[in-house]
């Protein structure tokens, strides 16, 4: 079992949160231009051929790599993975992506409360404040309107559920497999199930819009890659107010890359996400 190292956790967390919102960022253009499904598809596509290379080089073949004494629980990883992104984006038809996001915004209160059920993690009261006041900085960023308490709501709460258990199960796995073992079963499983509704929905994609799937497909392979050590080294309890800080970047790409104004409550809201973030380092480091 790999040793815990919160301070290395809360790192690997906000490079996850950058990774995330720089993809966040380059779907922004591309889901303009093409369909979902499909950009997720190629993306999974580089994902699983990213993780065998990897798998070859590490573990000297891809049996080697895949070797599990739970091949039920990292397919089951997968398949609720790439079924998370599907309603997600199913959300977004309903909801529109600034509701979808402000549901979707209470899965690191989901990963709290089902840490200690599911792991047998303690979560104090300190740490549960930091993820409360995280939660209030991204309404406040969000503003979601009244859409938020309709009948739609659920099925972005369904994915934020569905997000939550799979970050969970993704540590557990990590107390018997190697990140290597659950990173290939990641992305092969996820690469299986995206491709049919890829290719059903597939769209010919032109000129400099593939260099921008290449970089999609290296944000999202990088950053699932993070996850998985961030959750390996620390608990989740400990890390995921940190998870936050992925709207304070899309935030930053917004402003510098789509020349967005920065809103008096996107301010307040940023400052209230950092402020959750410094006080969990500060616990951290007081416990340590």
């Amino acid at each position: 079992m790999t040793p815990q190292n919160p301070r290395l956790g809360i790192a690997l967390m906000v490079a996850t949160t950058f990774v995330f919102a720089l993809q966040d960022g380059i779907s922004t253009h591309l889901a303009s231009e093409y369909n979902v499904l499909m950009i997720v598809t190629i993306r999974y596509w580089f994902f699983a051929a990213f993780v065998i290379a990897i798998a070859r080089r590490q573990a000297g073949s891809v049996r080697a790599a895949a070797a599990t004494t739970q091949p039920f629980l990292q397919i089951f990883r997968g398949l609720l993975l790439a079924s998370e992104i599907c309603i997600m984006v199913l959300g977004f038809v309903y909801l529109g992506l600034i509701e979808a996001h402000a549901i979707f915004a209470c899965y690191p209160l989901l990963i709290a409360a089902l840490s200690g059920p599911i792991l047998g993690e303690q979560v104090g009261w300190r740490r549960w404040a930091a993820i409360g006041v995280g939660f209030v900085g991204v309404l406040i960023i969000l503003q979601p309107g009244f859409a938020v308490f309709s009948p739609a709501a659920a099925i972005p709460l369904l994915s934020a559920f569905m997000f939550a258990l799979y970050g969970l199960l993704t540590r557990y796995a990590a107390r018997r497999d190697a990140t290597a073992t659950s990173f290939f079963w990641t992305g092969v499983v996820g690469a299986v199930a995206m491709t049919p509704l890829g290719l059903w929905n597939w769209e010919p994609m032109v000129g400099n819009d593939w260099i921008w799937m290449g970089a999609l497909c290296i944000t999202g392979a990088s950053g699932h890659w993070l996850l998985i050590k961030t959750y390996e080294v620390a608990e989740a309890s400990a890390v995921q107010p940190f998870a936050y800080l992925q709207l304070v970047f899309a935030s930053a790409i917004g402003l510098w890359v789509f020349k967005e104004t920065l809103a008096t409550n996107v301010a307040i809201g940023a400052g209230l996400v950092t402020a959750a973030g410094l006080f969990t380092l500060w616990r951290a480091r007081k416990v340590a």
